[in-house]
């Protein structure tokens, strides 16, 4: 039982916190392909016309909402590729931007228990229910959101990052982005259906992940029908580009270049491309189209490989699947594995009985107050130098549990304050805070947007300062109430 207990990591099963996350993530992810999530920032964009800040706040409550319900990695998957593509087509600075809405999905990730892997670690390490998960952090969200907003706003409010007015010459048609509404239904249902028979059965005791693993095989065997469907009635959407071309158009900056227009034309980047032989007579038979007419140099640059062809059969025919795989978080797999290695590890040469120790020390033998606060900025903390947030949660799970003595009082007190440190944490000083934050990064630099680390450790330090204070003082507030 002893042997069982340690690989469970006192209650935390690794391998249902993985299903658990890649199913939701799956559903988010494509559920966000369909185009809902761009749709929505359309929309937003139209109703905050030219006014910057004006428009900074309806971004801010909208990505606030977003991420409640999906997250932090599907927004910042679809939001920072959106803002890049917005800021540049405004030929604005997209500094605060972006900074703000990575701030914003890693804040609002603390409501409810699958909108972060650490929420799951708490859940499952300190049993905490799904639904008591939420009554607790829901407050402590409210103040960190308000603070952040405030923050952010006195930071960005100048000349140097938002303009006077937006350059926006037209409308922006959110319906050239979402791409397939009766997949956003079918996604929409399945995913709510999932979070709603979740919270019924989390007072049963029973694994979520036997709860979310079905409804993401469900939405799988319909994105092979759907898009099998599609493609044999031609009818299957251009994910590419219908986004980055209308906010060009409703800015009025430009269109794409004639080599753009002659491939997209030709199909080249639309749902039916077609295979690389015909590809190549393309541009054989296009030459005279093309600049300078390189056709025959680009002829040889594309020669395509037997995985070329059979990967781009695969992406014309299921294009919800080609896209939606590659973004799905596999990278936490043995991240996430071997952080519980190494925590192990720790605990297996004593540390985590010692740094259970001086946690009680610290907090005069295991007071409720005192150990929010410890607990809680220790997890900012850790987040930069201990394996992102998930490995400082897991950590820090161990050493609560190990503590000699400490009450049930304040082993609850301990779960909250690190659900919102481990949030916040991932807006600190260090990329590496979070896998989010990791990912922020890469999709930045892959849109030649990107932000240097001492950027981002300036321009967060002041909302992380702001939301840890409020965040755990509220936590306090609910703490000192409930166990007067």
């Amino acid at each position: 039982m002893e042997s069982e207990r340690s690989f469970l990591t006192d209650g935390v099963k690794p391998y249902n916190i993985l299903i658990l996350f890649g199913s939701l993530a799956y559903m988010a992810i494509t559920l966000d392909i369909t185009g809902v999530l761009q749709a929505a920032a359309f929309w937003v964009s139209n109703k905050g016309k030219s006014n910057p800040r004006r428009l900074f706040t309806y971004f801010y409550l909208m990505l606030l909402a977003l991420s409640i319900v999906v997250g932090n990695d599907p927004v910042i998957l679809s939001g920072t590729a959106f803002l890049a593509y917005y800021t540049d087509a405004a030929q604005i600075d997209h500094t605060a931007w972006v900074m703000s809405e990575f701030a914003v999905a890693n804040t609002a990730s603390m409501v409810l228990f699958l909108g972060n892997p650490t929420n799951v670690v708490i859940c499952e390490g300190f049993g905490v229910n799904n639904v008591a998960f939420t009554a607790y952090t829901i407050l402590p969200f409210v103040a960190c959101a308000l603070a952040s907003y405030v923050i952010l706003a006195l930071q960005f409010w100048r000349p140097k990052y938002l303009p006077k007015e937006m350059p926006i010459k037209g409308v922006l048609d959110a319906s050239k982005v979402f791409h397939d509404p009766k997949g956003a239904v079918v996604g929409s249902i399945l995913l709510g259906s999932c979070l709603v028979v979740i919270i019924v059965v989390s007072f049963f005791k029973v694994d979520v992940w036997k709860i979310t693993l079905p409804f993401a095989v469900a939405k799988f065997l319909f994105d092979l029908a759907w898009d099998d469907y599609r493609y044999r009635r031609k009818i299957l959407p251009n994910y590419l580009e219908d986004e980055r071309e209308e906010i060009k158009r409703a800015f009025s900056v430009g269109s794409i270049t004639d080599l753009d227009q002659t491939m997209a034309a030709n199909g080249m980047f639309g749902p039916h491309t077609a295979e690389p032989k015909s590809i190549l007579g393309m541009l054989d038979a296009n030459n005279d189209k093309l600049p300078n007419g390189n056709g025959k140099a680009l002829k040889e640059d594309i020669l395509p490989t037997w995985y070329q062809i059979r990967y781009k059969a695969f992406e014309s025919h299921f294009p919800t699947l080609a896209i939606a795989l590659p973004r799905l978080p596999f990278a936490l797999i043995p991240f996430a594995f071997s952080q519980f290695i190494l925590i192990e590890a720790l605990s297996h040469q004593g540390w985590i009985e010692v740094f259970s120790h001086w946690l009680m020390k610290a907090t005069g033998g295991g007071k409720i107050h005192p150990m929010i606060w410890i607990v809680g900025v220790f997890g900012v903390i850790l987040c930069n130098i201990a394996g992102t947030n998930i490995g400082a949660t897991i950590l820090l799970t161990k050493i609560v549990h190990a503590a000699p003595g400490i009450s049930p009082e304040s082993t609850r007190a301990a779960a909250i304050a690190l659900a919102v440190a481990s949030n916040i944490g991932a807006v600190s000083f260090t990329f590496s805070a979070s896998l989010a934050g990791l990912l922020w990064q890469t999709i930045l630099k892959q849109k030649g947007k990107s932000i240097s680390q001492w950027t981002f450790a300036r321009l967060n330090f002041a909302p992380l300062v702001a939301m840890t204070l409020v965040g755990l003082g509220v936590v306090s507030a609910e703490m000192a109430v409930l166990y007067r």
